[in-house]
């Protein structure tokens, strides 16, 4: 009887901690949900007020336009203009959040690269940014900016707080339905 107790015992443990082996970090699962929509576009809309400028009147498009190894880049189209692209890079515990900014020309605007890195594995849903050093450095005003992103099976929602404003800036995305992609942003080119 104390030998079936003990086989009860062990087998309960060892399949608890089976299970537990099993299950994915959050920024992995949340790094899943973005690599389903490779090559999809979607239309956006600003839900919070007041729209930025030049965001008024414009058509917004976001264009999961590469997933290669342990990167996705998606272009945000404002318009017609393609200066913007998210790049998102996954690390070992977190997701990394850049902002690749380009003139029309491709080149490199003043203004480029920043972002920052998840500083834990996140939710499944959601994951947040607060501006690293390279931001603090590049952009002194934003060291307090903080980015998040969410993701369901219906909406992508791009976010921006700035310590110093009390206006945070969304953008909602449809992923229930698929637009035509746009024209690859400026400078693109296959990586």
């Amino acid at each position: 009887m104390k030998i079936l107790f003990s086989l009860t015992i062990f087998l309960f443990f060892f399949s608890s901690f089976s299970i537990a082996q099993e299950e994915k970090a959050n920024h992995l699962l949340f790094w899943e949900k973005l690599e389903q929509h490779c090559g999809k576009a979607y239309a956006g809309k600003v839900v919070t007020a007041p729209v930025p400028k030049d965001f008024q009147q414009q058509e917004l498009r976001m264009h999961f336009i590469s997933c290669g190894e342990g990167q996705i880049r998606i272009p945000f189209v404002v318009g017609e203009n393609r200066s913007r692209t998210w790049i998102f890079t996954l690390n070992d515990n977190s997701i990394q959040l850049k902002h690749d900014h380009r003139h029309e020309d491709g080149s490199p605007d003043d203004i480029t690269m920043y972002g920052g890195t998840s500083p834990n594995t996140g939710f499944d849903s959601l994951q947040y940014f607060p501006a690293d050093q390279e931001t603090t450095e590049l952009i002194p005003f934003a060291a307090g900016n903080v980015w998040w992103v969410s993701i369901s099976d219906s909406t992508f929602t791009y976010n921006l707080r700035r310590v110093s404003s009390d206006k945070p800036i969304r953008v909602e995305f449809d992923l229930t339905t698929e637009v035509e992609a746009p024209a690859a942003p400026w400078g693109w080119r296959e990586e």
